[in-house]
């Protein structure tokens, strides 16, 4: 037999229930809107990808990785006591990269606009041109420290100059950019930095500086927006990308240099991008989550002295 409910509010479940599915797994203590610091934008996006898709399942893998990781950092301690809030996933749009990135633009936006460190988890690196764009009108002179195996300097690819092989173009449009383990790029792009110089250096060009970064720390301003292509990294350490270049980075070289930017400049927002999840394998998963969280302790850091300079 059916029984009427009883009249009053819901109550919710009075027995156990599994961690809440956001970033770290966090109550609502530290997991709060109003309380939080840092708040993650997961951006499911998968549309101008070339090779290998299925980064739109990196947001969702990178969070789910999270909450078996703990929360305690060796180095930085417990950052997550600074507030975590997780935002819904941004819904993707069929119309494309360029009205992809409006949409994060907007979200990035909101997201500062609230006085937080905004963290994109992605996704295709396309939707870092929208978080820069929302970034550069509120930070005075900022910007842009690319980690990343790919040059991302293309005009246009497959007809449209919002591809994620287009980014860097797009966003060198907007603000100065800074590009580190780069080691793949076509004959256009070769050619481009040629005729306009930029500063990058390869996985090479930067083991050579042999751990003294000032070359590439004078090329950024005092404010920073960091995207981090994951296959910047070596493959051997992180195979769950579209497109796996060999001769990357490796873990202590990307957070020590993230370490570094951390001391010199504000870190004003960051985003994770193109992990296409491999399943049955977590280890790239689990290193894009750790990777995130040291990244947001980091930029807290940076930002200790004061609140991010607006314009």
């Amino acid at each position: 037999m059916i029984r009427d409910e009883p009249a009053g509010p819901v109550k919710p479940p009075d027995w156990p229930t599994g961690l809440p599915f956001n970033f770290g797994g966090l109550d609502d203590q530290h997991a709060g809107l109003e309380v939080a610091r840092i708040v993650v934008l997961p951006a499911p996006y998968d549309f101008s990808t070339t090779y290998q898709g299925g980064t739109r399942w990196g947001p969702r893998a990178i969070i789910a990785a999270s909450q078996n990781m703990e929360l305690w950092d060796e180095e930085l301690g417990a950052t997550y006591r600074a507030g975590i809030h997780t935002l819904p996933e941004l819904e993707p749009t069929a119309l494309g990269p360029e009205a992809m990135a409006e949409r994060v633009e907007r979200a990035v936006g909101w997201i500062l606009d609230r006085g937080k460190l905004p963290v994109m988890l992605g996704g295709e690196h396309s939707l870092t041109a929208g978080a820069v764009r929302a970034a550069a009108k509120r930070a005075r002179g900022l910007s842009v420290l690319q980690l990343d195996a790919h040059a991302d300097m293309r005009d246009r690819y497959l007809d449209s100059p919002y591809s994620h092989a287009c980014v860097m173009r797009r966003v060198r449009e907007i603000v100065p950019a800074v590009s580190v383990g780069i080691r793949s790029m076509s004959e256009e792009e070769a050619k481009h930095l040629e005729r306009a110089p930029a500063p990058v250096w390869s996985t090479r060009g930067f083991r050579a500086l042999g751990g003294h970064w000032e070359p590439i720390l004078k090329a950024l301003t005092d404010e920073v927006y960091v995207t981090f292509d994951l296959d910047a990294l070596d493959p051997a350490a992180l195979p769950a990308t579209g497109t796996p270049e060999p001769g990357g980075l490796d873990w202590y070289e990307a957070v020590d240099l993230l370490a570094a930017v951390a001391r010199r400049a504000r870190i004003v927002g960051f985003d994770i991008v193109e992990l296409a999840p491999i399943p049955g394998q977590v280890a790239s998963d689990f290193l894009a989550a750790r990777l995130a969280y040291r990244l947001m302790g980091l930029s807290l850091a940076s930002v200790s002295s004061g609140a991010l300079r607006t314009a």
